[in-house]
């Protein structure tokens, strides 16, 4: 998932939090996918209500189940992430290599399965079966642009 955006502070008292969005364009934003805040470091997902742009990169924005002041505070300072903006990366992967953590050759990137907070690469082994893999940055030790390499520290069982 990708930061998106910060809680900068409550706005009134039905919910609303101004919202600062300070490394996206606002016009990329999908107001019908959800946005996530974590909690206790688990992904919580929320969906869009309203949506009030306020200057070039900030919005007055009430979400799913935030419908009081104290709703509103809980989430003050908390960062907003959304995963439908790796899927362009994601993409860029098909046709790239998969080693393991040891170098072993696991196979080739067919595609990619957009799990909301669980991305997968579809990959086909060198026998024809495909395997799906998480692609999550704690997985990921090593992207060769240049050889168009992609070594994975795969947990035990998936292969």
């Amino acid at each position: 998932m990708q930061r998106i955006g910060q809680v900068l502070k409550s706005n009134g008292k039905d919910g609303g939090v101004l919202v600062s969005f300070p490394d996206i364009d606002l016009e990329d934003l999908d107001l019908q996918e959800p946005v996530f805040i974590e909690f206790d470091g688990l992904p919580v997902p929320f969906f869009f209500e309203s949506f009030t742009r306020r200057g070039t990169s900030r919005a007055i924005v009430t979400l799913t189940g935030i419908h009081s002041l104290k709703d509103a505070e809980e989430v003050c300072g908390k960062a907003l992430f959304a995963d439908y903006f790796e899927e362009e990366a994601d993409e860029d992967l098909t046709g790239w290599t998969v080693r393991d953590a040891d170098g072993t050759l696991v196979g080739t990137v067919s595609d990619y399965e957009d799990i909301p907070g669980n991305t997968c690469l579809w990959v086909r082994r060198p026998d024809g079966t495909e395997v799906l893999l998480p692609f999550h940055e704690d997985l990921v030790l090593g992207l060769d642009e240049k050889s168009g390499t992609l070594t994975l520290s795969i947990p035990d069982g998936l292969l």
